[in-house]
C-alpha cells in the first residue's frame, strides 16, 4: 500500500498524487507499486532491503540519496509465541521526497501521521529522518516499560507455582529483550555512523534532535541490559522456588498418606478371622474406632510438629 502525504495548513494530509517535499508511505508494497517507486526514483534494491524481514540496520550515502534501515520494534501481540520483536524500517531521502518502507504497519509511522510531533515537516528531509529515529527509540522505552510490568506480574505468581507455564511464560519475554538489544546496538552503531557524517550540522536544531536520539537509544540500551540480568536471575531463581514448591506438596502427600493409613492398620488386625481380645465386648467397634483416630492424630501433630503439614 502506497500512500502520499504533505503538510499543508491544516496538518498532514494525503495526496492523490506524486509532489515535490512529499512524504511516500509504502507498506509491503505489491510488484506493481514497487514497479511506481521505481519511477519515482527508488531503486527496487532499497525497496527489497527494507522488506527482508532479517535485514540489519545500516546507512548508505550518495549525492542523489541517502538510505537508512533501523530495525524497530513490533507488538505481535500477548498471545504470539514471542510478543514482542523487531522489523525493518527503510528511510530513503532523496532530492525531492522522503520515502519509509516496512513489511508491517507499524506504531513508528503510524504516531508520526497522526501528528505526534508538531515540528514534523515532510519537507525538512533530513529533520524527518531524525524524528522517525526519535520515535522508534521512545516506543522502545514504551514496549519495555510493558514487558517489566508483565514480568513483575508473573513474579508474582511464580512464588506459588508449582507448574512450568510461568517460567516458559517469562522464557518468551527473555527472547523479546534478546531481540531488542541485539536490535538497539545496531542502531546505535547507525546513529553514530550518520553523526560522523555530519548530515544533520546545517541547523543546530537537528544537530539537538540527534543528540536526543542517541540519549534515548542510549536509555533503552541500559534497560534491556537491565531487564536481562533481572530476568535471567529470576528464571534461575524460580526454577529451584518451582522445584521446593513441589518438593513441599510431595511431603504433605506423604504424611497425609501416613496418617489415614494408621485407621486402615488397627481395622486390618480387626479384621482377621482369628481370635482377637475384646472382640465380643458389646463395644469393640468403639474401642478400635478411637484407636483409629487416636493413632491418626498423634501421626498428623507429630507431622505438624516437624513441620510436614
Amino acid at each position: 500500500m502506497l500512500t502520499i502525504l504533505k503538510n499543508t495548513e491544516q496538518g498532514l494530509q494525503c495526496m492523490e498524487e506524486f509532489i515535490n517535499g512529499c512524504w511516500v508511505n509504502a507498506i509491503d508494497p505489491t510488484p506493481q507499486e514497487i514497479a511506481q517507486l521505481e519511477e519515482w526514483g527508488i531503486h527496487p534494491d532499497y525497496v527489497q532491503y527494507s522488506l527482508d524481514i532479517d535485514e540489519m540496520a545500516r546507512a548508505e550515502r550518495d549525492e542523489d540519496y541517502t538510505f537508512i534501515l533501523l530495525r524497530i520494534p513490533f507488538d505481535n501481540g500477548a498471545a504470539a509465541d514471542i510478543p514482542y520483536t523487531t522489523i525493518p524500517l527503510g528511510i530513503l531521502l532523496l532530492n525531492n521526497c522522503v520515502v519509509t518502507i516496512c513489511k508491517q504497519e507499524n506504531e513508528v509511522v503510524r504516531l508520526l501521521r497522526n501528528g505526534k510531533y508538531r515540528g514534523l515537516k515532510t519537507a525538512k528531509r533530513y529533520r524527518f529522518a531524525l524524528y522517525l529515529m526519535l520515535e522508534t527509540a521512545n516506543r522502545y522505552l514504551s514496549l519495555l516499560r510493558q514487558v517489566n510490568k508483565t514480568t513483575e506480574a508473573l513474579e508474582d505468581q511464580l512464588q506459588k507455582s508449582t507448574r512450568n507455564r510461568e517460567v516458559l511464560e517469562l522464557l518468551k519475554y527473555q527472547k523479546c529483550l534478546t531481540y531488542f538489544a541485539t536490535a538497539l546496538r545496531s542502531n546505535e552503531v547507525v546513529m553514530e555512523r550518520l553523526q560522523r557524517m555530519q548530515m544533520f550540522n546545517q541547523y543546530e536544531e537537528d544537530q539537538e534532535l540527534l543528540e536526543d536520539v542517541l540519549t534515548e537509544n542510549q536509555q533503552a540500551i541500559q534497560i534491556v541490559n537491565i531487564a536481562t540480568e533481572i530476568l535471567a536471575g529470576l528464571m534461575d531463581a524460580f526454577a529451584s522456588i518451582i522445584s521446593n514448591n513441589l518438593n513441599g506438596v510431595m511431603k504433605v502427600l506423604a504424611a497425609l498418606t501416613i496418617a489415614l493409613n494408621m485407621p486402615t492398620i488397627v481395622a486390618s488386625f480387626y479384621g482377621m478371622n482369628v481370635g482377637l481380645p475384646g472382640q465380643d465386648h458389646p463395644t469393640a467397634f468403639v474401642f478400635v474406632l478411637v484407636i483409629s483416630i487416636a493413632l491418626t492424630a498423634l501421626a498428623i501433630y507429630i507431622f505438624y510438629k516437624r513441620d510436614w503439614l
